[in-house]
Formats: structure tokens, C-alpha cells, sequence
């Protein structure tokens, strides 16, 4: 039998009995120093799958870890085990069945793949002057609303992930707050399908602008408990200060955008550089850092979302100083003939909507068949619109071959592109350290397989 001594007690023995098959004794050392050893005489590394059901993967991502004791070499993403064939779902459906389809994308914050869905097509259709304001301010609104209670969940998830279920806690029962708003004006807490081509489906019922402004103090009252609960825990710091750092260079090389950009430094945000719903007429600030690490991922998230409710108080005041008004384009080749409106017990459309298409209005009948059965015809051409989705720059291209239904349907969901971060972010880190970096992230894999 022949011993070679390994650095630092680490032994690799040879039993010639074998034929010369190693095997290592470790009896003392650092297990880096170990790996150093296997590495030098050529042994392979581990190779380990975390997900696609792992709870810290975001439901289902896959993601495939060559790892060196502790250490992870190479992190690549596995995606596709969420598709769900949406865009080319939406190139047989009609342009007003569109919303229905992309708002279950990224199923966390539906009304912005809504919103900008919406606008790509006003755009083709060349009305987008036309949308009334009170439809454009409900739209800023629940956008808003719908930014926060994103940013709860990526908040409360990352702190589950790592172990700290208080944080969980705080952060669902703000989304909650919010969800009770979606429920009351659309009638459904996720996958709304209510802001449509023209405008949204019907106007916020009476009562709900008191309703929110009473909630803002909630939700208030929650984020101030989550910051407590985050900011100053030396545990909490530990795990995320100096974790996944993503310089400037690396986010515009791949282009990254959304809080993961902002925490580089750079204060890119769609609704400064190339404002869209009005936007430019709010008074909000887009929050930086220059750290760059997972840490300053979830202050910024934290702060947009204290920026959000200024822009929802806003909308409120807005709304309240303009009174009741169409929520709908007046052409009625493309509009809902009449305001629909949701009926007593929450669901469907009221009496009052039914009487007025099928009692008192039969052009109003005439065009809801069409519409409903063929829908409305868009000229041909094809058009770009983004808007400032709680990951980062969502953009919607929209090819028209002048029919009723989109030619091509296709979205640049931002949680597709940030997630080329996962090497650079862990490579040469901590097999820990992962969870942390994807919970940077924040993708959701509705939006990245579509």
C-alpha cells in the first residue's frame, strides 16, 4: 500500500488491491482544503439540482449547481417547466380577449401586463388620445397598488426563504390590505382582465376611494414593520449584505433592469425616461443605491414602495376632484356598448348593464354580438410599448395583419432577462448564498415561461 500525505492531515490513499482506485481519509483540516486536493488530483465535481419544486427556486425554476466543497463554480437556470403557450394563445383570440391571457404572465402583478398590452393596441388603433383621463388615472392607480403588493410578496418569500417567518407574515398581510382593493373594484384579487383596449371595464364603485385611503394607513403600518423587522437585524444583514452583487457593467451587458439595476446605481425607470399613462404629471423620486448587493435590493424595493402610495394618494385626490365620467373610449365600434358593472352578489354583469344592451338599445345589442363574437379590426402595422413593471422594463410587441386578432403577440417579461444574473451573482459564492441571490431577483416563472 503506498500513503501520500495530503496538506494539512488530508490523506489519499492507494490500496493496490484496487488496482489503483483512490479513496480520501479526512482526518482534520479545512474542507476547502480537502476540495483543493480532490481538484488537484483530478476528481470530478458534484453537480446538484435545487428545484424545480425547491421552495427557495420560486416555485419552479430549475437551477443546476456545480459545486466545490461549499462553493458553487457554475449556476445555470433550467427553465420552461411553467409554459404555458400564452402569446400564441393570443394570436387566436381577439384583441379584446387579449387582457385575459396576459394578465395570468406574471401572475403577481396582472395589471401591468394588462396596461401595456392595452396601450400597444390604442396605439395600432391610433386612439390613444382618445382614452378618457379618468380611465388613464384608475389605470396609474391600480398599478400602483398592484407594484406594492408585488414587492410584499418578493419581500415575504425572500424572508421565508431564509428563514424568518415573521417577515412572511408582515408581508401577506399587506398584500392582503391590497387584494381587498383589487376584489372590490375588479371583482377578482388576481387575473382581472379589467383594463381593456379603450380604457378599463367599469368605473371604481362608491365608496372605494374612502376604502383605499383608510387601507394606505395599513399597509403603512405593515411596511414600517418590515423594515424594522429587516433593516436593522444584524442576522438578516449577515445573510444579505455583500451577497449577489451585480456591478453596473454586468447589468448592461445583460441587460438587466428594475430594482436589480437601480440597487448598480443607474436610476433607469420607464415611467421618468419615457412616461406612458401620464406619469409625468405625478410627483414621485426612483430611489438608488450604489451597493449593489441583495441587502440594497430590499431597501429599494421597500422605498418604491413608499413611493407607489404617494402616486395612489394622488390618483385619489384626481379622482375625487373629477367626479364620475366615461372610463371607455366613445367609439362604440371598439368600447363596450354600456358601462358594465359587476352585479349584487360580486360576479357577472348587473340587472342594470343586461336591461340597457337587451331592453333599450338594439344597435347596443347588435354591436356587443359582434364585438363579443368577432371583435373589433385593427389597422396593420406593428408597435413597441414598455412600462415599469415591479421587475424591471416590460415591453409588448404587437404585429397586426389588420384582422381581429393579433399576427404576433410577444413580451419582454423582465424576470425572463434578470434571471441571466443567477451565474455572475453566484458563481464563486456560497451554495447558501444562492437563495439569497435569486430572491434578489424576485422572478416569477409565470412571466419567464409564458
Amino acid at each position: 500500500m503506498a500513503s501520500t500525505q495530503g496538506p494539512h492531515a488530508t490523506q489519499h490513499i492507494v490500496d493496490e488491491s484496487t488496482q489503483g482506485v483512490p479513496s480520501f481519509e479526512a482526518s482534520g483540516g479545512d474542507w476547502s482544503e480537502i476540495a483543493e486536493e480532490a481538484l488537484r488530483l483530478g476528481e470530478e465535481r458534484i453537480v446538484v439540482n435545487m428545484g424545480p419544486q425547491h421552495p427557495s427556486t420560486h416555485g419552479v425554476l430549475r437551477l443546476m449547481l456545480e459545486i466545490d466543497g461549499e462553493t458553487v463554480t457554475e449556476a445555470r437556470c433550467g427553465i420552461g417547466y411553467l409554459h404555458t403557450g400564452i402569446e400564441k394563445n393570443m394570436e387566436y383570440r381577439t384583441w379584446s380577449q387579449g387582457p385575459t391571457f396576459c394578465t395570468r404572465m406574471d401572475y403577481l402583478a396582472p395589471l401591468f401586463q394588462e396596461t401595456a398590452y392595452s396601450l400597444a393596441v390604442e396605439k395600432l388603433l391610433g386612439i390613444t388620445q382618445d382614452v378618457p383621463e379618468r380611465a388613464t388615472v384608475i389605470r396609474v392607480l391600480m398599478m400602483e397598488l398592484n407594484r406594492v403588493a408585488s414587492h410584499m410578496v418578493a419581500l415575504a418569500t425572500g424572508g421565508n426563504e431564509l428563514g424568518a417567518t415573521t417577515i412572511m407574515m408582515h408581508g401577506f398581510n399587506a398584500r392582503e390590505e391590497i387584494l381587498k382593493i383589487f376584489e372590490l373594484v375588479t371583482g377578482l384579487r388576481m387575473n382581472h382582465a379589467f383594463v381593456r383596449p379603450g380604457g378599463v371595464i367599469q368605473d371604481i364603485p362608491p365608496g372605494a376611494l374612502d376604502t383605499i385611503r383608510e387601507s394606505l394607513g395599513t399597509i403603512r403600518d405593515y411596511m414600517g414593520m418590515l423594515g424594522d423587522l429587516m433593516l436593522a437585524n444584524p442576522i438578516f444583514k449577515g445573510r444579505l449584505v455583500d451577497v449577489g452583487h451585480l456591478s453596473l457593467a454586468g447589468c448592461m451587458a445583460l441587460g438587466i433592469t428594475g430594482p436589480v439595476l437601480r440597487s448598480a446605481g443607474l436610476p433607469y425607470d420607464v415611467r421618468k425616461s419615457d412616461p406612458y399613462c401620464g406619469y409625468e404629471t405625478y410627483d414621485f423620486d426612483v430611489p438608488t443605491s450604489t451597493d449593489a448587493d441583495s441587502f440594497s435590493r430590499v431597501v429599494l424595493r421597500l422605498e418604491e414602495c413608499y413611493q407607489s402610495l404617494r402616486i395612489v394618494e394622488q390618483c385619489a385626490d384626481r379622482l375625487q376632484a373629477m367626479g364620475p365620467g366615461p372610463v371607455m373610449v366613445a367609439d362604440k365600434k371598439v368600447a363596450w356598448p354600456a358601462q358594465l358593472a359587476i352585479g349584487s352578489d360580486g360576479m357577472g354583469n348587473s340587472l342594470d348593464h343586461i336591461r340597457q344592451i337587451m331592453g333599450t338599445s338594439m344597435e347596443s345589442l347588435i354591436h356587443h354580438f359582434k364585438l363579443v363574437t368577432e371583435g373589433f379590426r385593427v389597422p396593420a402595422g406593428q408597435v413597441f410599448q414598455a412600462v415599469e413593471h415591479p421587475r424591471g422594463e416590460l415591453g409588448v410587441h404587437l404585429v397586426s395583419d389588420g384582422g381581429t386578432k393579433p399576427y404576433r403577440a410577444h413580451f419582454r417579461d423582465p424576470s425572463f432577462n434578470n434571471l441571466q444574473a443567477t451565474a455572475l451573482m453566484c458563481e464563486g459564492g456560497q451554495v447558501a448564498d444562492v437563495v439569497v441571490a435569486v430572491a434578489s431577483i424576485d422572478p416569477v416563472l409565470g412571466g419567464v415561461d409564458r
